[in-house]
């Protein structure tokens, strides 16, 4: 990897570390129902809002009736997405006309948007009217991080709390989380990019004649405004089929560079928002360095496979060196503007959180260099993972390595001075083999199936493997991003897609809510001579090794399979 590549890492890796702490301490003085900046702006909003929607904001709940309240908004979401689409044929802000979205595509899409994945199974300029982008799409793309944050809100004061029943309010939180985080970073970012070349009108297709004298149609739509927050809700789903790769969504590398920011800016942020929540700024320091050595291993690793280019290619004597005629590398699936380095960057970022937007085609990267972002995926998007859920699963490990240190020394492990006990240990395991078991299981069946395999462009063989397990790890871990030689636009992978979607949203973070609601009511034991204390590099160590072994243990044969196999044959 040369000198460019490791400035733009640099580059990235810095804006992380410094708006951290910034970012971070904003964010816990909103959930801790502090005063913040904007707070004149925000409150009267939100009072309106509560009033409108008959909101107690005073009264709190306890992790079920949490949970209930989770659920239930998430349902509602789903009717009004796949309703939308069902009928946009007949509702207006539809230029172009587009026919309603079939059946099994609408169930997929509201089941992907809803859970936060963004996995797209069409192409959206093609498919959706602009009504179904606005009003569908970009509104859970608020919704879906939204509730994913106060999730994650709701857990850290089950940590931090003593002898307590309740956990928060959800719907404050949804509100508090929508107002005063999300618009605000997400208006900046879209007037960002907006100077740079993205596309914000309501316009449908528009023929123009070019410079040559020839005819093209370019395609209008309130583009930025979904790009903004489909960054920073680590949601993913792009306007166009060929998302960040296409000049409409990213036309420069400053706008890449921004979008990459946004991408990751926020689940690093939150480890700062723990530290100050549960009153251990060192804690979250200790959660942002594991989060952090693990996605910038994987950029690096992913950066330095595609720079590298195809050894069959240097066999054949072609010159893959970068050069001031060349972008060097593997450029196979890259845009020129990019290159292999910033395409690699991305990749692991986004596939490092749950956000899933791609700037290249990752099916077209080395085999070890598409094998990072399966991995990235199959941690359980911890590296930092998408916004709230990212790190609630990251806590979850917290607590296993606790649990295991506890073993080695014959004490009853602690985590924030709260025992944790078999009852809490039981939830875990479940948290902890959900998304597993989803991911293996749907893909065992599906190379079973000669029509599912067909739809993998390079079955039988390691790379179609890849493809397929990649079709489900994807939407199980709710990323969305796609190996596109797998054509999964059919009744078979919308339907089993839509399960993995559950299985990576619902069934994770209502155990997430049981374990919170389960400490919140625990009386903090004193630390002695035998506590393990988690707040040191020892326990930052522990936390990563537990991870990188969880995940070799339970995905070490397939991946030996698909990408290890694949690179050795090259």
């Amino acid at each position: 990897m040369g000198l460019q590549g490791w400035l733009q890492f640099a580059l990235v890796a810095g804006l992380f570390v410094v708006l951290t702490p910034l970012l971070g301490g904003y964010m816990a003085r909103v959930y801790a129902d502090e005063r913040a900046p904007g707070e004149r702006v925000f409150a009267p909003v939100e009072r309106a809002i509560y009033r409108l929607c008959g909101i107690d904001p005073t009264r709190e709940q306890r992790w079920t009736t949490y949970g209930l309240s989770f659920i239930a908004f998430s349902l509602f979401s789903w009717v009004v997405l796949y309703g939308l689409q069902r009928l946009q044929g007949l509702l207006p802000l539809n230029p172009t006309g587009m026919p309603a979205v079939p059946p099994d595509l609408s169930f997929n899409t509201a089941m992907s948007f809803v859970s936060n994945t963004n996995w797209q199974n069409y192409a959206g300029e093609a498919t959706l009217s602009h009504l179904t982008q606005m009003a569908g799409l970009t509104v859970q793309n608020f919704a879906s991080a939204a509730a994913g944050m106060s999730v994650l809100a709701a857990f850290i004061r089950g940590l931090a709390r003593t002898r307590r029943d309740t956990i928060g309010n959800f719907w404050v939180d949804l509100v508090r989380t929508t107002t005063r985080i999300l618009l605000p970073l997400s208006a900046a970012v879209a007037l960002v990019v907006v100077s740079q070349g993205v596309i914000q009108n309501l316009d449908g297709f528009t023929p123009v004649t070019t410079l040559e004298g020839g005819r093209q149609t370019l395609p209008g739509g309130p583009v930025a405004s979904q790009v903004a927050i489909k960054q920073l809700g680590t949601n993913g789903g792009g306007f166009f089929g060929a998302n960040s790769a296409v000049p409409y969504e990213n036309p420069t590398p400053f706008a890449n560079l921004v979008e990459v920011w946004a991408i990751g800016v926020i689940p690093f942020a939150l480890t700062a928002t723990f530290g100050r929540m549960v009153g251990s700024r060192r804690q979250g320091w200790v959660l942002f360095a594991v989060t952090f050595v693990l996605w910038a291993g994987s950029a690096v690793a992913a950066m330095g496979f595609e720079t590298q280019g195809n050894p069959r290619l240097t066999a054949l004597g072609v010159d893959q060196a970068a050069s001031a005629q060349q972008a060097g590398g593997n450029m196979e699936g890259k845009e020129v503007r990019f290159g292999p380095a910033a395409s690699a960057l991305w990749a692991a970022t986004t596939t490092g959180t749950a956000n899933g937007s791609v700037n290249a085609m990752h099916d077209s990267f080395a085999p070890l260099g598409g094998g990072v972002a399966t991995l990235n995926m199959l941690l359980g998007e911890v590296s930092p993972g998408g916004v709230g859920v990212g790190l609630m699963g990251l806590l979850v490990l917290a607590i296993l390595a606790v649990f295991l240190a506890g073993l080695m020394v014959g004490r009853t492990p602690e985590y924030l001075g709260k025992k944790i006990e078999p009852g809490e240990m039981k939830v875990v395991t479940l948290y902890i083999l959900a998304v597993p078991l989803a991911v293996l299981v749907l893909t065992a069946i599906a190379v079973l199936l000669p029509s599912a395999i067909a739809q993998a462009a390079n079955a039988p063989g390691p790379h179609g493997l890849t493809e397929i397990l990649y079709g489900f790890a994807s939407p199980a871990n709710n990323n969305g991003s796609a190996f596109a030689g797998l054509a999964s636009n059919t009744p078979w992978f919308n339907t089993t897609q839509g399960i993995a979607f559950v299985f990576g949203r619902w069934l994770l973070i209502v155990p997430a809510l049981a374990v919170a609601g389960s400490l919140a009511r625990k009386q903090p034991v004193p630390a002695s001579a035998g506590t393990f204390p988690t707040d040191g590099v020892t326990f930052a160590v522990l936390l990563v090794a537990v991870t990188l072994i969880l995940v070799g243990l339970t995905y070490f044969p397939v991946l030996s399979l698909g990408p290890i196999v694949e690179h050795l044959s090259l």
